[in-house]
């Protein structure tokens, strides 16, 4: 037998935990996370298929017209994610994890239907995209929630950073099926159906997927099915039910779900107490920061990439679908690898405030030099030429790529919801309070969903308005970023879950909140080294007594 592993809670995890079904659940689950990677890098560049701008008249507009089209086309979609995000937390206490998931991926497909039914009518398109993002709205929350609740502590940042890598592997998709469509199909409605058709792969794998998934284990026992959350934990953690290792998670999730003062009839009618514990100092402090975090991440102006690199692209030179497109694809590519790399070897080595700073300021480096060149080049008016100073434009948009991945695009995301384990070990906890986290996690998530929003309905009109103006703005959000991030976001590396009062309680900076908390734990550590030796001495003395009994005798 493989040697056991230690969770948090200080329980020895059999082998037999850490098997294929874990995994192949993380799998099914992230489907949903695919949704979301794929439209996020497809839409853009569909925009620019011949055909599209054809069908939906995009070839006979300019100026402000144009700019309107693109931004309502594209932000439809995040306007129903921000409120699928808040409908999410109704329906999945009511009904479950993995009945919330399949309606996201049928809502999603409906939406798919509308867009590929829209035949040259644009509302069409808005309505499609609107339903389609409910379905991600709620799916974006839903997925890290499911797969942490069923996932072993010493591998749960593991499993959930899955979510993030088919995220980013379904944008590579999205990029760059625009590409081969843009390259092997003719000017006809096959060229832009196939990329909107190819949504319906993840929406109908997260709904084909979850069916042969178990429930959350957490709502089961939550909903007082206890014998079943037992039966479920069997099969996947591939242990018989009597198992005492399976006695301890049920135990902990009952303990657990006491102290946070919930119950299956109950959860919904405690939301107004836990809306009172959010006023307090403490919590009021993570929340904050939390919608701060979110907020810039879209400030710094990675979205606006994602979803109109094309003609970003353009507008330092490199026009024509199929160059913008091509150079759009590497794009995709830069970031997939540039996330796997951190997530997998990185961000434990390092902590979480540090690549926030750090990573930014390589992102700054890339929005200046795009603002200055576009500026000195007159790109926006197209008079860029394809000189070195072009290619260095189109490389710093790459490099922008590697430090966003490596900043703000993951820590954001590890920081709410991997932030229970760390991605290798045990050094970790959780950011919000248990009894609150739920719904600080719609609020955060929503305001996800609505910082995306107003960047990418705002990206064409500023594209079109002060133009290079567009990565200077970015760059001042960036700039915003570094120095929030030194002053208000502590380190929550090797904090533990009780300590997490302590840092967030703590007056002053960032690193006077840390300091507090170092501080607390080296006395904890003092106080239980004096505790052990003193039943060392205790055991000696034992032991000596003993000895002598047993000599007299």
């Amino acid at each position: 037998m493989a040697p056991s592993k230690t969770d948090k809670a200080g329980a020895t995890a059999p082998s037999e935990v850490y098997n294929w079904r874990i995994y192949l659940l993380a799998l099914c689950a992230s489907m949903g996370s695919a949704m979301f990677g794929y439209d996020s890098a497809f839409i853009g560049g569909a925009m620019t298929l011949p055909s599209f701008q054809q069908r939906f008249g995009l070839d006979k507009l300019s100026g402000n017209p144009l700019a309107s089209l693109k931004a309502n086309t594209v932000s439809t979609f995040q306007a129903g994610c921000f409120f699928g995000a808040i409908l999410c937390y109704w329906m999945t206490e009511r009904f479950g994890r993995k009945i919330t998931l399949i309606v996201c991926g049928v809502v999603f497909d409906i939406g798919v239907v509308f867009q590929l039914a829209s035949s040259g009518r644009v509302g069409f398109i808005y309505a499609g995209r609107a339903i389609t993002g409910l379905g991600v709205g709620a799916s974006s929350l839903l997925v890290p929630v499911y797969i942490s609740e069923w996932s072993p502590p010493a591998i749960r940042g593991r499993l959930i950073g899955i979510f993030e890598v088919f995220l980013q592997v379904f944008q590579v998709i999205g990029f760059w099926i625009n590409y081969a469509v843009n390259i092997h199909e003719p000017t006809t409605d096959r060229q832009w159906h196939i990329p909107f058709a190819f949504q319906l792969v993840p929406g109908s794998l997260l709904v084909i997927a979850m069916i042969t998934q178990p429930e959350s284990p957490r709502w089961l026992i939550k909903a007082g099915r206890v014998h079943q959350a037992s039966q479920v934990l069997s099969r996947i953690r591939q242990l018989p039910e009597t198992h005492e290792y399976l006695a301890w998670e049920v135990q902990s999730i009952e303990s657990q779900l006491e102290r946070e003062g919930q119950t299956h009839t109950g959860a919904l009618a405690n939301v107004k107490a836990m809306i009172r514990e959010m006023k307090a100092p403490g919590n009021r402090v993570r929340i904050l920061l939390g919608v701060a975090i979110m907020f810039l991440q879209n400030l710094v102006g990675a979205n606006a990439i994602n979803y109109y690199s094309p003609s970003i692209f353009a507008s330092v030179g490199f026009t024509g679908s199929s160059v913008g497109l091509l150079a759009t694809g590497i794009y995709g590519l830069v970031k997939v690898v540039s996330t796997l790399i951190f997530i997998t070897w990185i961000v434990d080595r390092v902590g979480r405030r540090p690549p926030l700073i750090y990573g930014s300021l390589g992102a700054l480096v890339a929005m200046l030099y795009l603002g200055i060149y576009t500026k000195i080049s007159n790109a926006f008016s197209g008079q860029a030429p394809r000189d070195a100073g072009a290619y260095v434009a189109i490389t710093t948009i790459y490099v922008f790529g590697v430090f966003f991945c490596c900043s703000w695009n993951s820590v954001a995301w590890i920081f709410w919801f991997v932030c229970p384990y760390s991605l290798n070990a045990l050094n970790s906890a959780e950011i919000f309070p248990m009894r609150i986290r739920s719904i600080c996690l719609v609020i955060t998530t929503c305001c996800q969903w609505l910082g995306q929003f107003v960047i990418v309905y705002s990206t064409p009109y500023m594209m079109e308005g002060i133009q290079w103006g567009t990565f200077i703005f970015f760059a001042s959000s960036i700039v915003l970023g570094i120095i929030f991030s030194y002053f208000f976001i502590p380190e929550t590396e090797g904090v533990s879950l009780e300590e997490m009062d302590i840092l967030f309680s703590a007056p002053g900076s960032a690193r006077q909140k840390r300091k507090a908390v170092e501080e607390v734990i080296a006395e904890r550590r003092e106080e239980a080294e004096g505790l052990a030796g003193a039943e060392d001495v205790q055991e000696i003395k034992h032991e000596s007594t003993d000895a002598k009994h047993v000599e007299s005798v």
